[in-house]
């Protein structure tokens, strides 16, 4: 039997399994089949849950700085920015502000408040950059309230500051950006998977503020009050990537920060390349693999990293509902499971049969 190198590097099945518990379940279901092969653990991430997992893993001597923020329904969170050797840091969104943090969702009300304050506390720290994972977001507040954390007034017609969330966007008349602390002397880049801009059909309200439980109607007054925040502040809100997390990229943006495709620059950052290019097979996953996976996702990244040299990519996905080109292999934990509820229920058990399924392929 011939002896494989295999990189292991999946995205987190969002809710069900985190990228080093989906790392760790393919490489014994993989090792359980040929236990000769040598396997590289690489977790990664796109910007979105699980960043911080995938860059503290990656870097040595990376180190975990506890901070406690105001969550998105005002509720304190015990959370954490990570503080990388060359004295950068990392702040992911939805550790400070995410979704998975509200029951029940809301749509108006829910803001980024805590991700402001996670990344204050990261320049009381004396960082000299910041990298800013912003998927996963509870909120369409346009980065409104992380700005305010940062030293942003945002106020009504009345001079008094508006109530946070994509509810207070609706009064706003003016934005006070005189005492907004300054980026750090490297800067701070955005990362992010998706591409959508700031207003319009394919906007932040439009696109994902149903998946934050806001009806139509209560789409069309989030747009009214992105409108508003975006004639204020001193950004394009057509950037790609200005729609992104509630239109949180859009507020960064007018601080000054740059957008990056996530799994990109997370993938440089944790040296992703050179892994794959001193492996034979490479096996990455997502929790759902479809039309949306070309752009700027984890399989994707992973998969022409592959194709750049003579690494076989493999695809494991929670379900998979789009062509898989370009892997060599690929399993949907939906199928061999039977159903989407059974995947879900025990994903690690699955995740486990799915490596071994593709070890009995690795040839």
């Amino acid at each position: 039997m011939t002896s494989h190198t295999v990189v292991i590097a999946p995205d987190s099945f969002k809710g069900t399994a985190t990228a080093i518990e989906v790392t760790e379940a393919l490489a014994e279901g993989w090792a359980s089949v040929r236990p000769g092969d040598v396997l590289v653990r690489m977790p990664l991430a796109d910007g979105g849950e699980g960043t911080l997992d995938a860059f503290e893993i990656a870097v040595p001597g990376s180190e975990r700085v506890p901070v406690t923020v105001l969550g998105p329904d005002d509720r304190p969170v015990q959370a954490s920015w990570l503080r990388l050797p060359d004295n950068s840091a990392v702040v992911e969104l939805a550790e400070t502000s995410g979704i998975t943090l509200l029951d029940p969702l809301l749509p108006f009300d829910a803001h980024t408040i805590g991700f402001g304050e996670a990344i204050a506390a990261a320049l009381d720290a004396g960082v000299e950059r910041v990298y800013l994972a912003i998927g996963g977001s509870s909120s369409t507040d346009g980065g409104a309230g992380a700005l305010t954390a940062l030293g942003a007034r945002f106020i009504d017609g009345d001079g008094i500051p508006i109530v946070p969330g994509g509810r207070g966007l609706a009064r706003l008349e003016a934005v006070d950006l005189s005492g907004l602390r300054p980026l750090p002397p490297g800067g701070a880049v955005v990362l992010s998977d998706v591409s959508h801009p700031l207003l319009g059909p394919s906007g932040a309200a439009a696109v994902f503020g149903p998946q934050k439980g806001a009806t139509a109607a209560d789409v069309a007054v989030l747009e009214v009050g992105l409108a508003r925040l975006a004639a204020l502040l001193p950004a394009d809100a057509s950037t790609p990537g200005a729609g992104a997390a509630g239109g949180t990229g859009f507020g960064l943006l007018a601080w000054g920060a740059t957008l990056a495709a996530g799994a990109d620059a997370v993938g440089e950052v944790v040296r992703a390349a050179d892994a794959v290019a001193s492996a034979s097979i490479v096996i990455t996953g997502e929790g759902r693999f479809d039309g949306q996976s070309d752009a700027g996702k984890v399989p994707s990244y992973v998969r022409s990293l592959a194709a750049a040299g003579s690494t076989r990519a493999m695809l494991v996905a929670g379900a998979i509902t789009a062509e898989p080109l370009g892997f060599g292999a690929a399993v949907s934990l939906t199928e061999i499971a039977g159903s989407t509820e059974s995947a879900m229920a025990d994903t690690r058990l699955w995740l486990r049969e799915a490596g071994a399924r593709l070890a009995a392929v690795a040839g």
